[in-house]
């Protein structure tokens, strides 16, 4: 009984200063210039699971000292050197030929499209679905989120 007490007050105490029922943004980063190994574990001596390529987003799990927690558009989980890591945010395609349209909304025009994979730029998330995108060849257009992981 008494464990559910301090339970309770300390989820009033949390709640009040605002630290609990707000809904954190997630956070993405995208490898570096060079491609990184991910790992089983936080440690160069884990098995080593994947080869990331550059530019490839992820999603920041955890970062625990040097290293970083991640998932990847498959949803799996893994770590890398947070030092690989950049700020820049990419997003990748996941359907076949994405419409990158010239504003946010079905009826503009297509700019170009984008098939599955592709690494796309995140210029500006909106309110309303859309990410504002740039191609590496410097086009730059909307795409629908649902279309692309990583915003």
């Amino acid at each position: 009984m008494k464990f559910v007490r301090i339970s309770a007050a300390l989820a009033l105490v949390l709640a009040s200063m605002g630290l609990v029922g707000v809904a954190h943004a997630l956070d993405y980063k995208t490898v570096g210039a060079s491609p990184v190994i991910l790992y089983d574990a936080p440690s160069e001596k884990g098995r080593r699971v994947f080869v990331a390529p550059r530019g490839m987003p992820v999603e920041v799990v955890l970062t625990y000292g040097e290293w970083t927690k991640v998932r990847d558009a498959s949803g799996d989980l893994s770590w890398v050197q947070s030092k690989a890591l950049d700020n820049r945010h990419n997003v990748q395609v996941r359907v076949s030929n994405a419409k990158i349209r010239s504003s946010p909304n079905d009826s503009a025009s297509p700019v170009f499209t984008a098939d599955k994979g592709v690494l796309l730029e995140l210029v500006e998330p909106t309110t309303s679905g859309w990410y504002k995108v740039r191609h590496r060849d410097g086009q730059t257009g909307y795409v629908k989120a649902v279309d692309v992981w990583g915003g």
